[in-house]
């Protein structure tokens, strides 16, 4: 699951260099993804997400329990893809 965002499903884009002269070649466009460590009070334990920028702005909206069982719902992640940190 690299590059894609484990709370909204954000994934990389493709699309075009153009330079001056108008040639194309192809490029991504990678998401805004970095690692995080979060405390998940329900489980008593620290978890690790990786997560995109709007992600985190939607878990601290609607709590990070909130959060997790929408991407569940939706098929973004599932419960055995998030890693339990000891």
């Amino acid at each position: 699951m690299s590059k894609i965002c484990q709370i909204t499903g954000k994934k990389a884009l493709n699309g075009n260099n153009v330079s001056h002269s108008k040639r194309r070649t192809k490029r991504t466009f990678d998401v805004n993804l970095f690692t995080k460590k979060f405390y998940y009070v329900e489980q008593d334990c620290w978890i690790s997400l990786k997560i995109c920028a709007q992600g985190l702005r939607l878990i601290n909206k609607v709590g990070l329990d909130a959060a997790l069982n929408q991407a569940v719902e939706k098929g973004y992640c599932d419960w055995k893809s998030i890693r339990v940190l000891d």
